[in-house]
């Protein structure tokens, strides 16, 4: 489908969402191409098409679409940053890189405690996206709160992202991935230092970093794993690159993916089954013992690393799901850095990304690191859940 339009949309009021649906949501899906507006997709032997091929080829292809000039940029920034941060995941073991940071006691906003490459990855990313000159504003989940670049450096995007999404999996070896998503901002957000009592001016900046995931202009995650994949959008389709270390190069892999219609794999944290609603304890009964609308059994399959229980769902298809309970009624996946992100990215191959009540994509933060409930997918699969909650109503 063609480029996303660059044009900022209409603000939006702080703490509002979409109302809530007395019938289940329509499938999101990504509108035909147009001819002629896309780069080719296929790799020949001799000339594969990396991601700085694929880049400069959509903003050839769609002069109209300012944005993807700058994009090129940052995602220069974004691969390098994904590179380093591959690299000492692999070497981790052997570099002294496993464990919690300062030996324990080192906490992180979330309240969780920081492991030593959280903290690196969150350095390598936000140093990577400060010189790229396109940044003006960066949000982690690491840190505090956003961090204003400085005017050097400055330019009109804000990102948002979680720099080792699962790192709590790090020790022992199971993969993990970087998250990441780009907004665009007509703001000027200028500053040298980050001060304790900020000006009336960055405070409306800051405010600028909490739209609602509509407002994205590319998101996409970084998979370290037995290979180092990253998977991106820009609004025209979702498409997967694959690492080759012989030439460090990011290879495309996976032109246009398109998540299958429904699937045969559940990724739920059954531990958390007690505090769940009645409706999403049927749904998940009726997968496991084949009562659903499919009649198949779906198997269980739980990494407890979002970038590869998602990598796996938009590959193989079926659910994912962090939904929100009795214990945690928002659920534990933040909106900014994980949910809008991966929301975009699933709605762009076809799928449905949902909080069981209003679209993701359409819930407007009412703080940088807000949680939501998220259930994501294929879409015949999110829909069978969606349609049983509004039949409760």
């Amino acid at each position: 489908s063609p480029a996303r339009p660059a044009a900022r949309r209409p603000a939006l009021a702080a703490g509002s969402a979409a109302p809530r649906r007395a019938a289940a949501p329509s499938m999101v899906t990504s509108s035909p191409k147009a001819p002629g507006r896309n780069p080719s997709l296929a790799s020949d032997a001799g000339s594969p098409v990396t991601l700085t091929r694929f880049m400069i080829e959509q903003a050839m292809l769609n002069v109209d679409q300012e944005h993807l000039q700058d994009l090129q940029s940052l995602m220069a920034a974004i691969q390098m940053a994904c590179k380093k941060i591959a690299a000492l995941v692999q070497k981790s073991g052997i570099s002294n890189l496993t464990g919690l940071q300062e030996g324990g006691g080192s906490v992180n906003v979330q309240g969780e405690e920081q492991k030593k490459l959280d903290v690196i990855s969150n350095e390598v990313l936000k140093s990577a996206l400060k010189f790229s000159g396109k940044m003006g504003i960066v949000a982690s989940e690491e840190e505090d709160t956003p961090v204003l670049v400085d005017e050097m450096w400055s330019g009109n995007y804000i990102s948002v992202f979680d720099p080792l999404d699962g790192s709590s999996n790090i020790d022992a070896g199971i993969a993990t991935g970087t998250i990441f998503g780009i907004f665009e901002d007509t703001n000027t957000c200028l500053t040298e230092v980050w001060e304790d009592e900020v000006t009336e001016r960055e405070m409306q900046c800051m405010t600028a970093t909490m739209q609602p995931g509509t407002g994205l202009v590319c998101s996409g995650y970084c998979m370290y794993s037995s290979s180092t994949v990253m998977v991106l959008t820009f609004g025209n389709g979702t498409h997967g690159f694959t690492l080759d270390p012989e030439i460090g190069e990011f290879i495309m892999t996976h032109p246009d993916i398109k998540i299958p219609k429904r699937g045969k794999i559940y990724s739920f944290n059954e531990a958390n089954e007690p505090d769940w609603d009645p409706v999403l304890k049927q749904y998940v009964q009726n997968l496991k013992t084949g009562k659903g609308t499919s009649g198949e059994k779906y198997s269980a399959r739980y990494i407890g690393s979002m970038v590869a229980d998602v990598h796996r769902t938009l590959l193989y298809g079926g659910v994912f799901g962090y939904p929100g309970d009795a214990k945690n009624p928002n659920g534990k996946l933040r909106l900014m850095y994980e949910c809008a992100p991966m929301s975009f990215l699933i709605e762009q191959a076809g799928g449905i990304a949902t909080t069981t009540e209003v679209r993701c994509m359409d819930v407007i933060p009412t703080n940088i690191h807000q949680r939501v409930p998220l259930v994501l997918g294929s879409p015949d699969d999110v829909q069978e859940l969606l349609d049983m909650y509004a039949a409760q109503k």
